[in-house]
């Protein structure tokens, strides 16, 4: 029997004369957090639409929680939560009424799910404003309202798209706590992000994707290891092609997007001493990241639209 929570095999999707999905392939392992990664168009909504057999492929194979999709997707998100990209909760309803109302929607009795709601409130660490109406809530606690109500049928596999945008840092980090904790309890996370430092925190393994296709897949810290394998140093200014020109011989490779050109060295000093103290320039010398990792793939920055 699989050990996979998630299957998808050469999975296709158009519409029209485009290619949204385009071959793509990759499961997710029953207790891992799997990290989908890729600009706005990339497939990644879609992909997660098709998971739940809310959009049929043209052609491939999707099998959630050991059932095969779309046929059997009504048996399947029996066992799945899943957390939208834009909240969509009651607002005419308190936060304990959000709860008690969506457990009808996995045939929860209302005892049961009145037993279930005080847990749901103390791990979204919302128990101060069961009775506040949505409106009066922050964008953290909405958020983590909306992971809450996910959680109201027990579900095996979490799917999350986006789950922390347009959250400030410190209700990100909680949501971060929160979803470290249910993989502690051998939850199955999907996600997708467009946050490097939130796939680099939470996810086992990642895919990038880019119009539709898979183009990288692995654990986050050895797609840096093998896609950059050295520091970079980061430098904004004017005239960057110039600059690059100047510093080229000196680093293993570089690249511009905007303003800003990027270095990448194993051996910084030569760089950092024809930088230094001249004017107009603000540098930055770091370790190799996932931004990093995407912008050699696809040649944008992983924000950009």
């Amino acid at each position: 029997m699989s050990n996979n929570a998630i299957e998808f095999s050469e999975v296709k999707k158009h519409y029209g004369d485009k290619t949204v999905v385009d071959g793509l392939t990759f499961h997710v392992r029953t207790g891992e957090c799997y990290g989908l990664l890729g600009p706005n168009g990339a497939g990644k909504t879609t992909t997660l639409k098709m998971l739940l057999g809310i959009t049929e492929p043209d052609t491939g194979a999707i099998v959630l929680c050991g059932e095969a999709i779309p046929a059997r997707a009504r048996f399947a998100r029996l066992r799945v939560g899943v957390v939208p990209q834009f909240d969509n909760l009651d607002p005419d309803f308190t936060v304990r009424e959000n709860l008690l109302v969506f457990g009808r929607y996995f045939g929860l009795s209302t005892s049961k799910t009145r037993a279930i709601v005080p847990d749901l409130l103390e791990f979204a660490r919302l128990e101060s404003k069961a009775d506040a109406r949505v409106a009066e809530l922050s964008g953290g606690m909405k958020r983590r309202l909306t992971l809450a109500r996910a959680l109201i049928n027990d579900p095996d596999v979490l799917i999350m798209d986006e789950p922390t945008t347009g959250l400030d840092p410190q209700a990100r980090h909680l949501i971060w706590e929160r979803l470290r904790s249910l993989l502690s309890r051998g939850k199955t996370i999907l996600l997708t992000t467009h946050f490097m430092e939130e796939a680099e925190r939470l996810c086992d393994r990642l895919c990038i994707i880019e119009e539709g296709r898979k183009i990288a897949e692995g654990a986050p810290d050895a797609l840096i290891s093998a896609e950059i394998g050295c520091d970079v140093i980061e430098i904004y200014g004017p005239s960057p092609e110039a600059l690059r020109e100047e510093l080229a011989p000196f680093a293993e490779r570089t690249e511009i997007s905007g303003e800003t050109l990027f270095c990448y060295v194993r051996e910084p000093g030569a760089v950092n001493t024809r930088i230094a103290g001249r004017p107009g320039l603000r540098y930055l010398h770091r370790p190799a990241n996932l931004e990093d990792v995407f912008l050699r793939l696809t040649g944008r920055e992983m924000q950009d639209d």
